[in-house]
């Protein structure tokens, strides 16, 4: 809005075939006009703004194994508990807790940048990671369709991508990411902490169930496309237990995965908080388990981490999933400088990207 509260940017965007966007579907309607208040309880809303850029670069002090990024959409209607990328709202000025979930930022002309963006003589075809912050097939995606012509421009390009999500809308766009594919580098990871179905309406309220997103990797398999399976977050006191592992695991082999990566929960700030709370509400008596595990910082100990990690090797010898190996293609870059245990948390987090 502009300082007379008049609208000052279009917010009906018209796209291919003359579809009309911004019209509030996908559980979300555009905001009154008037400023909008953080930490206050409205309903879910979609405030479309028009991008200066699209292809965000990763500072390479932070050792992640790609170093382009692209994130269509700020916040999610995932609304997951625990998710790392909470903080990032406090850039806007909104809160880490239900702004994040319900105050979902639409990138309305993240197609058209990012076309002009890979055509720039400066672009060297760089590999491009999407769903690292925010999910790129969240629910509004459903109205504003973005995606497909995203991956339409880095297919005409012959540009590598990776794509992590929870989203089964992930499955409209697979002929897209088949004819990507046989251009370009491509790997698809679905996320998948746990299969117990009371565990992910408490914690992942907005996303898919697990069984469902599994699903999305068995017909991906079908349609030729490897698709691996993050194991995160695990859960401490929740997920972490040899027996909701091995059906975890069970579940993943059964469902065609060709790779899984487990990944102990990390709390950082804005997350860590907003957890935290609800483990006070829901969850009273893991706070002492909590308070233990995370009084040093945002990871559990290396001791409690192995112990996991150990667990899901047993479950994947049982099952017959393929032992993990470090990635050879375009995500990975060359020469890695030395790396901390955090680092290495991180790259195996984001190792299926």
């Amino acid at each position: 809005m502009d300082e007379g509260g008049e609208q000052a940017l279009p917010l009906e965007v018209t796209g291919r075939g003359g579809i009309v966007r911004g019209g509030g579907r996908g559980g979300l309607r555009l905001p009154p006009p008037v400023p909008i208040e953080a930490g206050t309880d409205d309903e879910a809303m979609a405030i479309e703004i028009t991008a200066k850029s699209i292809l965000n670069r990763v500072p390479g002090g932070s050792r992640m194994p790609f170093e382009w990024t692209l994130n269509p959409y700020r916040g999610c209607g995932h609304a997951c508990r625990y998710c790392f990328a909470r903080n990032t709202h406090t850039y806007l000025d909104l809160d880490t807790g239900r702004d994040f979930d319900t105050r979902i930022i639409v990138k309305v002309n993240a197609a058209t940048l990012l076309r002009k963006e890979l055509a720039s003589p400066r672009w060297a075809g760089e590999p491009v990671a999407m769903g690292t912050n925010t999910d790129p097939y969240q629910r509004a995606e459903g109205r504003y369709r973005l995606m497909p012509e995203i991956i339409a421009a880095l297919r005409d390009r012959a540009n590598p991508f990776s794509i992590l999500t929870k989203g089964t809308l992930i499955l409209r766009d697979l002929d897209l990411i088949v004819q990507a594919a046989r251009v370009a580098p491509v790997s698809v990871a679905l996320s998948v902490g746990s299969v117990d179905e009371r565990l992910w309406r408490a914690v992942e309220p907005g996303a898919p169930s697990p069984v469902r997103r599994l699903e999305v990797v068995r017909r991906f398999a079908e349609a030729g496309v490897a698709c691996s399976v993050l194991m995160a977050p695990i859960l401490p006191g929740l997920g972490d237990s040899p027996a909701e592992i091995d059906r975890t695991v069970a579940a993943i082999a059964e469902a065609g995965a060709v790779n899984l990566t487990p990944v102990v929960l990390h709390l950082r700030p804005g997350a860590r908080e907003w957890y935290h709370a609800w483990l006070s509400r829901e969850r009273p008596a893991l706070l002492p388990l909590y308070e233990r595990l995370y009084r040093d910082g945002a990871y559990a100990p290396k001791s409690y981490r192995r112990e996991v990690a150990d667990r899901v090797e047993q479950a994947r010898r049982r099952h017959g999933l393929a032992d993990p190996r470090r990635s050879e293609n375009f995500r990975t870059r060359q020469h890695d400088p030395p790396r901390s245990d955090a680092d290495r948390d991180r790259e195996r987090q984001l190792s299926l990207l």
